[in-house]
């Protein structure tokens, strides 16, 4: 028998929600955001389920694939890494 379950409905959206506004270019340590930025990132999530769900993969584990690119996204956002890949890219610069 299929029902709707009140209890669940909007469960985990926060993930949702907070992972299109980062694709959208918002840094998670605060900052101003772009609407047009944030539905980017919400058809990027959406992309990213609809190709996850065609390939065959179990819908739980689409919740892993966000989370790890809302981890990724959080590591590429923190002023050590940019520092590390700006230095980088100033070492390719200087290279004859």
């Amino acid at each position: 028998m299929k029902s709707a379950d009140g209890n669940n409905a909007g469960l985990l959206l926060e993930l949702d929600a907070i992972l299109a506004v980062v694709l959208g270019g918002t840094s998670l340590s605060g900052g101003r955001f772009t609407l047009v930025g944030s539905v980017v990132g919400a058809l990027i999530i959406q992309a990213l389920t609809t190709t996850i769900y065609s390939v065959g993969v179990p819908p739980e584990v689409t919740l892993v694939v966000k989370a790890l690119v809302v981890f990724v996204v959080s590591i590429l956002q923190s002023d050590r890494v940019r520092n590390r890949i700006a230095a980088l890219g100033q070492i390719g610069e200087a290279a004859p």
